[in-house]
């Protein structure tokens, strides 16, 4: 078995290779970009300065001048990442997650009931307010024109031990994740879990991962009825004229009865195509798909009970006993902690670039410098004989930015072990009290210079 002393070689060595400059140019060359004939930043400088600027915090272009010892120009280093192409950045990335996650793939220890697990979720980030990100991306409602901030819909996939990023796909704000999901599922494997929340659990994206040899665990949709009684009547949606008829029955025939709460059901299959997928697509889903439908009653210190339902393609109760699948279930929360990292620790929560590309270079960059810290911490975790989790993400970001080649890995960080911690979501520090825009900028300054001309002539 590998065993993940080996990841801290494959940071030093496998993700040096894969940044070097033979491979760089090969894949400009494959995008059709010729560095030679550029004559400029030459790719490999240019990537290399690319992971530093990000590392540090995403910094500005004229503080990558300095990174690089004054010997370029903060607007030739913008120049240069704008002219190298996109599908670089993405294939150094997608190269760096594969060297990165092999190893640990493979272990046990990182895998529950042995499955691999992936958390699916979707989050937002902002950007400049510029013309071609606000037709792109679009900016929340409520917001006059000029007034707000473009803000982009990405959907992420993690590796829920790990905490490695699989996969991102940024979209427009108003961009439901469903009609992204099925982008994800080539990075999945045959055995994999997937576990999101319920706007995954539907018939459509369950179907799909069946397909693919994938299963899933989600909580039922707060739309569909689950009904735990024996024998119960159904109703089939695509043999119902009327929807009266329908009414108060649930869309699933009752299979067998696997305990209280615990049932095995056939859900059938809706009359209505998702609007997210095509007609071909949906019409080789199966007329039915068996499930299996839990329901329990969490009690946890210091919060209310927690009644949830939840559905999974895992059907042996003994295999996978129900307190196993919602004890799971719970750790989805996991995703939210990987998200704050990304986007607040190392600053993705607000973008810098002022183009649609730009903008996803830079998503790409923050995946390929979180997935090298996250293995920092992996071999750390075990140097140190402490879950992962416990391992300060900050301190395994900062020992990235100080640490020089060679150095060896310093001890890390620690987060204490404060299961029952509760922390209302304030802050404590006043912002400074200004008025909020709510008119352009341009239309305030004219008002602002007019006031002065008043004041002046009077």
């Amino acid at each position: 078995m590998v065993r993940i002393d080996h990841a801290l070689g494959v940071v030093r060595t496998e993700a040096r290779k894969l940044l070097d400059a033979s491979r760089i140019v090969e894949l400009c060359r494959q995008s059709g970009y010729r560095p030679e004939a550029d004559g400029k930043l030459d790719p490999a400088t240019l990537v290399a300065l690319f992971l530093q600027q990000i590392a540090a915090g995403n910094v500005s272009c004229d503080a990558v001048r300095l990174i690089g010892g004054d010997a370029l120009s903060a607007s030739g280093y913008c120049q240069a990442r704008a002219r190298l192409p996109l599908a670089v950045i993405q294939a150094l990335a997608r190269e760096v997650y594969q060297k990165l996650s092999g190893p640990v793939d493979l272990e046990q220890d990182y895998r529950w009931l042995g499955h691999r697990v992936l958390l699916l979720d979707a989050t937002s980030f902002s950007m400049p307010d510029t013309p071609e990100l606000q037709a792109h991306f679009g900016q929340p409602g409520g917001q006059a024109a000029g007034c707000g901030f473009p803000v982009a819909h990405v959907l992420m996939l993690f590796n829920a031990r790990t905490g490695l990023a699989v996969d991102a796909i940024p979209a427009p704000l108003r961009t439901h994740e469903m009609s992204l999901a099925s982008g994800t599922h080539q990075h999945m494997r045959e055995g994999d879990l997937v576990v999101g929340d319920d706007s995954f659990g539907t018939y459509a994206h369950i179907a799909l991962l069946q397909q693919r040899g994938v299963h899933g665990l989600f909580p039922a949709h707060h739309l569909r009825i689950v009904d735990f009684t024996p024998h119960r009547p159904s109703i089939d949606p695509s043999k119902v004229a009327k929807a009266k008829e329908s009414k108060g029955l649930p869309r699933s025939r009752w299979i067998k009865s696997l305990g209280k709460n615990d049932q095995i059901v056939e859900w059938f299959k809706p009359a209505q195509r998702p609007g997210w997928m095509s007609v071909q697509d949906w019409k080789a889903l199966p007329p039915t798909l068996r499930v299996r439908e839990i329901r329990r009653t969490i009690e946890r210190r210091g919060f209310k009970p927690l009644t949830l339902t939840i559905v999974t393609t895992l059907l042996d109760p003994r295999q996978y006993p129900a307190q196993e699948l919602f004890a799971l279930r719970l750790r989805r929360w996991d995703v939210e902690t990987d998200l704050r990292h990304l986007k607040t620790t190392m600053g993705m929560e607000v973008l810098h670039c002022q183009s649609v590309e730009g903008v996803q270079k830079e998503l790409w960059m923050f995946l390929l410098v979180y997935n090298l810290v996250r293995v920092v911490m992996l071999v750390a975790a075990q140097r140190q004989k402490v879950p992962a989790s416990r391992i300060s993400f900050a301190s395994a970001l900062h020992w990235m930015r100080c640490a020089q080649a060679g150095d060896a890995l310093a001890r890390l960080a620690i987060v204490p072990y404060r299961p029952h911690r509760l922390e209302p979501r304030v802050i404590k520090r006043r912002p400074k009290e200004y008025d909020l825009m709510v008119r352009p900028r341009s239309v305030m300054r004219e008002e602002l210079r007019a006031a002065m001309l008043g004041v002046q002539g009077g």
